[in-house]
């Protein structure tokens, strides 16, 4: 090996390292201030509750606050793109979920980012069934009978949304799609409008977060059909999930989690993961999350990015397959 290549090759090596400098310096003190968070809704929802359950200890285990933002709109958009023009420092995180990076992107062409290449994945936080749930004026109590009936009527029923190209639209769809049935679609502006229509007999179907459905459901106020989860819910014994009804497409929880920018230096990516792995082992934050009907989850960021491109290639097939449109 001659003297020549040997000095280029160190050169090129010390160039390199020269480079890397900054993003290491800034890992070793990361964070040296308060990191935002952004929550791409409006407080209340089951995004907000899991962002600032987790923020809380989050600050403890950062050694720096976590400050929690909402910027809501456009069905998660608006937050998210805050996300994706912040700097690649890890001072401003943003809360993924189902919608923001799977459902709105698959439909919204012009969403104006790439859920797979324009953000950093950190973790996935936790998971959160989701059902189907009538209103009992429905003439259907059980997944057989409610088939058959939308079958027997199509066009008929209707089903409410959080709006377009959300998680409840975008798994309705697939479900129509999966069991050739139909139902007209009746998109809200948040999920919570579209609950209270259903509650008061408005619209008749709806396919809602557990922890949002859970109190109209315990009320009587809603009838519970089938469930999106790994197994039956110890408080929903007797509903089955969409894998024993056979449609294990449509058994996807909705997750929440967290990432940055692109460009995120490893090591700061590394320091978030264990900070909330770390929190999400709390005690009380475990039972927090367990009590708003979710499942905590904390995987490597490998794994969550894994998870996102998935949802994003399922959404994509439904939207084609249903010729869905934003309205």
């Amino acid at each position: 090996m001659s003297e020549r290549f040997l000095f280029r090759r160190r050169l090129l090596s010390g160039a390199a390292t020269a480079a890397l400098a900054p993003q290491l310096a800034m890992a070793q003190t990361f964070p040296s201030k308060p990191v935002r968070l952004i929550v791409p809704f409006a407080p209340g929802g089951t995004t907000d509750i899991v962002a600032r359950v987790v923020s809380d200890k989050l600050r403890d285990n950062l050694g720096q606050s976590v400050v929690v933002e909402n910027k809501a709109g456009a069905g998660g958009a608006i937050g998210a793109l805050e996300v994706v023009r912040a700097s690649a420092d890890g001072y401003v995180l943003g809360m993924a979920t189902v919608s923001t990076t799977a459902a709105n992107p698959a439909i919204n062409a012009k969403i104006g980012y790439d859920p797979n290449s324009d953000f950093t994945p950190i973790i996935n936080l936790a998971a959160t069934p989701n059902v189907i749930a009538v209103h009992p004026s429905f003439p259907a109590r059980d997944y057989k009978s409610f088939v058959e009936e939308i079958r027997r009527n199509p066009g008929k029923y209707s089903y409410a949304s959080s709006g377009t190209g959300g998680i409840g639209h975008l798994q309705t769809e697939l479900f129509k799609s999966l069991t050739r049935t139909f139902m007209t679609h009746i998109p809200y502006r948040g999920a919570g409008p579209a609950l209270a229509d259903v509650v008061a007999g408005q619209v008749p179907v709806i396919f809602d977060n557990m922890p949002s459905a859970l109190p109209f459901i315990r009320d009587g106020r809603l009838i519970p059909i089938v469930v999106a989860a790994p197994a039956r819910l110890p408080v929903l014994p007797n509903v089955p999930t969409f894998k024993e009804v056979g449609l294990a497409p449509v058994n996807r929880m909705a997750y929440y989690g967290l990432l940055g920018p692109k460009g995120l230096p490893p090591a700061v990516v590394e320091r978030l993961n264990a900070a909330a792995r770390k929190s999400l082992e709390d005690p009380g934050v475990a039972k927090r999350i367990a009590d708003t009907g979710s499942l905590v989850v904390g995987n490597t960021p490998q794994q969550f990015a894994q998870q996102i491109a998935a949802e994003l290639e399922v959404y994509k097939k439904v939207v084609a397959e249903q010729k869905l449109k934003l309205d």
